[in-house]
């Protein structure tokens, strides 16, 4: 029977840290969907389509030993969702102690929803608990330098939102 795991999030932009939870979560599954929410409500910085495609170019360049990974959008229920995707995990990354409660009584909310559906928690590797897509944003906005926190594609469409050159 195949692994199918959903990692969702906004990935306004996908970060080195969210493409090492999907370089990891990849080892267990046989294929890893990865949801992009419309999540309005955060005003994000790049249009759905815009994330889809970044997130879709990052995740070319994984070295994913036969996992299968996909990028689409979605919009509502995330366990809607991944009932669509036959998923039967939700991968979620952890960068601190704070993450954790949100995370907690969202796993338990989702458990609720569709109790066959297990949620899995991969803490951030040591190299990636500080990175946030917030925080990247600020920084590119600022002039800062982002190459250690984002694949240069991202970088790129950055640099360009804030009418910069790379």
């Amino acid at each position: 029977m195949e692994r199918i795991g959903v990692y969702p999030g906004t990935f306004d932009p996908v970060t080195n840290g969210h493409l090492d939870i999907i370089n990891r979560a990849a080892r267990m599954l046989d294929r890893l969907v990865v949801g992009v929410a419309i999540n309005a409500g955060k005003g994000p910085l790049f249009s759905l389509d815009e994330r889809v495609e970044l997130t879709r170019a990052a995740v070319a360049g994984l070295k994913t030993n036969g996992t299968v990974i996909e990028v689409k959008p979605f919009s509502g229920l995330l366990m809607r969702f991944a009932a669509e995707q036959n998923a039967a995990v939700i991968v979620r990354g952890l960068r601190a102690v704070s993450d954790f409660e949100y995370e907690f009584q969202m796993a338990g909310m989702n458990a609720r929803l569709d109790p066959t559906v297990e949620t899995i928690f991969l803490m951030a590797s040591e190299r990636c608990q500080f990175i946030s897509s917030r925080f990247v944003k600020e920084i590119a906005k600022l002039d800062g330098v982002i190459d250690s926190f984002v694949p240069a594609v991202v970088k790129e469409a950055l640099l360009e939102r804030f009418g910069r050159d790379a």
